[in-house]
């Protein structure tokens, strides 16, 4: 039950970030929106898996990170560059 209310109150300030990720007043205020937000949902993902107990996730996770990684270098040098 509190792995369930922690996937929904993380889902609730992934909301708030994508507020800030889209009203942001600067770019840095949005390249850190949009990390925040790659963070919390593999924290989710990784709750999924431990509330199902399959592993597969795990491997889904870090597969993201190192996507939301990259994605956060490249939007960071295309921003940056404008």
């Amino acid at each position: 039950m509190l792995f369930k209310i922690s996937i929904i109150v993380l889902s609730i300030t992934i909301i708030l970030c994508m507020y800030r990720a889209i009203k942001g007043p600067t770019i840095a205020d949005r390249i850190i929106a949009i990390n925040v937000i790659g963070t919390k949902v593999i924290v989710i993902i990784l709750l999924v898996s431990f509330i199902f107990h399959e592993t597969y996730f795990i491997d889904t996770a870090l597969v993201y990170a190192l996507i939301s990684f990259i994605a956060s270098i490249i939007i960071s040098k295309v921003l940056i560059e404008q």
